[in-house]
């Protein structure tokens, strides 16, 4: 085992890595800009060292400064969490020629399922089934709009070298193609470096199921089980669960056994998820692989009892898989809920501030996985995601309610956040029912509850300004002393 690693991240994930090394007996060394200096992973972590950028990102990018902070500071292994440089193959390749070992993947692994089309292409080579559409990458729009037509509307444009999102547009006739494919490249340059698309045809509105999956460099591979993430707002996760409401035993094992397959056919080692799209006849296909720990991966902590950050360490430092494929059982049911900095009364727009009181919830079944404390500054220079929520219990009903029960109980004073929306979603007739899919917030979810949510809030705050002015007003408040000492102090005091 690892005496030391640097976790080349920050916030929630990097306190979440920091304490799996910790129980590990492992050392851990954080990274921080400036701007991150009083967050608690820095406090959290063994040792720390600063980040020397123009811009906060990047510092967190730096691949040199990065690999030259793990040398001084002793580390024999970095872990890359999640987001900046957890699926860059260069990074990797770098850690494993500077001598230190990266906690994931093998750079080629991250190269082929990094790459939309190189992906595609393996995992139809291997048997994996995968939504039509192109396998090669398109620059050129007059091709692209030919394939369009023979694949058939509607069809969605993908940034063929990254994903979350950006560089995605819905193409639902050839009058809207040009404008989408043309807007698409654009921001797939911007966020990517590459304007290369790829097309798909479009599932309408399928459910979001994932497969994790995690493998040794032995050759032991085991899946454990799925995630719906079918919540999304922006094709941005919100809500989690596991297991899924649509999934059986028997596609519960099909599915994980078509992702190990996948995973094996890239040479895969380390924790890994197959994202798959689910349609209403309960057909799957390949949408892409997340070559990283994801950020939902506690809810299936929850329900296998599998610590997936310190299996990742155990296995980089060449230990076998502790466990079999039949070790594992899904007992009960988790979901996990996204706090995000970002106002859900207006448009759910991004916001800044600093956290002046902090009140996280607790109780049986409840775990919050957090990057901030009271006094923390939340700024402009990274996303939103402040903490996750995650409840355990013994059914999905069970659940539902312990996770309404720990969003109405949470408070984050000085900035607004996600929480009353997923108060929201717990109340959804759709979301309790279990009959939901990736299209929930455009077609289903009901806005006016969050009006009526806001109406209440205000009147609940304008409630207890007037309550607090009236208790001033009618309390009787003492008078001040004419003598000079108290009566108290004259009485106590000894003589001399």
């Amino acid at each position: 085992m690892f005496k030391r690693i640097l976790v080349a991240n920050r916030g929630e994930i990097a306190v979440r890595i920091i304490r799996a090394a910790k129980d590990l007996g492992v050392d851990s060394v954080a990274i921080y800009h400036e701007v991150d200096k009083g967050m608690p992973y820095v406090h959290y972590a063994d040792y720390a060292y600063q980040l020397v950028s123009d811009t906060p990102k990047q510092g967190y990018l730096d691949i040199n400064q990065i690999i030259e902070i793990a040398k001084k500071s002793g580390a024999e292994a970095i872990h890359p969490g999640y987001g900046f440089l957890s699926e860059n193959a260069k990074f990797s390749k770098a850690v494993s020629d500077s001598g230190l070992k990266f906690i994931g993947p093998k750079p080629h692994a991250i190269e082929v399922m990094g790459s939309k089309t190189k992906a595609r292409e393996l995992m139809a080579k291997a048997g994996v089934p995968i939504v039509p559409g192109t396998q090669e990458k398109i620059i050129d729009m007059k091709i692209a709009y030919q394939i369009a037509e023979e694949i058939g509307y509607p069809i969605l444009l993908k940034a063929s070298a990254g994903g979350g999102g950006k560089g995605m547009r819905r193409v639902g006739s050839k009058d809207e193609f040009q404008s989408a494919f043309e807007a698409a490249q654009r921001e797939s340059l911007k966020a990517f470096g590459d304007d290369s698309i790829y097309i798909e045809k479009l599932i309408e509105n399928p459910r979001h199921i994932e497969i994790q999956i995690i493998g040794d460099e032995h050759g032991n591979y085991v899946h454990l089980g799925e995630r719906d993430c079918s919540i999304q707002r922006r094709h941005q996760k919100v809500i989690e669960e596991a297991p899924s409401t649509v999934l059986d035993s028997g596609l519960r094992n099909k599915m994980g056994e078509v992702a190990i397959n996948a995973a094996k056919a890239c040479g895969y080692v380390n924790a890994g998820t197959i994202e798959f799209l689910f349609d209403t006849n309960k057909n799957f296909y390949f949408l892409e692989m997340n070559t990283r720990l994801q950020v939902e991966h506690p809810i299936t902590e929850m329900v296998t009892n599998v610590d997936l950050a310190k299996e990742q360490i155990r296995i980089a430092a060449g230990e076998k898989l502790s466990f079999k494929q039949e070790d594992i059982a899904w007992v009960g049911h988790s979901i996990e809920c996204r706090i995000n900095a970002e106002d859900p009364f207006n448009n759910f727009m991004p916001v800044t501030g600093v956290v002046n009181y902090l009140r996280e919830p607790g109780g049986r079944g409840v775990r919050v996985d957090s990057g901030i404390e009271n006094g923390s500054e939340i700024t402009i220079h990274f996303d939103s995601l402040l903490a996750k929520l995650v409840i355990y219990g013994r059914n999905r009903t069970e659940a539902i309610s312990r996770m309404k029960r720990a969003l109405s109980h949470y408070r984050i004073k000085g900035l607004k956040t996600s929480v009353p929306f997923e108060l929201a979603v717990m109340d959804s007739p759709e979301f309790v029912n279990g009959n939901y899919n990736t299209g929930f917030i455009e077609n289903n979810f009901d806005f006016n509850r969050l009006k009526e949510m806001k109406k209440e809030y205000e009147e609940m705050v304008a409630a207890i300004a007037a309550y607090s002015y009236n208790l001033l007003r009618s309390s009787k408040l003492p008078k001040p002393s004419k003598e000079k000492s108290s009566k108290w102090k004259l009485s106590a005091r000894v003589e001399r």
